[in-house]
């Protein structure tokens, strides 16, 4: 998996399964964090509850959580401020 540390944040690629049965990060796959959404991908919903769950297993505000590219997508962009490479490693093992 490839992690850009840049400016006090970090930036990786996420690969989204909205609905779901439970919301978890699965693992890596294809070089994307992979994660598990209850929600469906309707009104922002999906993406939301992804912000959610990365700032609780990191310990972030939510404001710090940015979608940086792939919105409407499943995979996505995503850019955590105030965290490193390591922390999002420790997550996946």
């Amino acid at each position: 998996m490839e992690v850009d540390e840049e400016n006090g944040g970090i930036q990786f690629t996420v690969r989204v399964i909205p609905r779901s049965s439970r919301t978890e990060i699965v693992g890596e796959h294809d070089g994307a964090v992979k994660v598990k959404i209850s929600s469906p991908p309707v009104d922002g919903a999906a993406n939301a509850e992804l912000i959610k769950l990365f700032a609780k297993k990191l310990g972030v505000p939510r404001s710090a959580i940015g979608i940086v590219s792939g919105e409407t997508s499943r995979t996505k962009l995503l850019r955590i401020a105030g965290v490193t490479a390591e922390q999002i490693r420790n997550l996946l093992d």
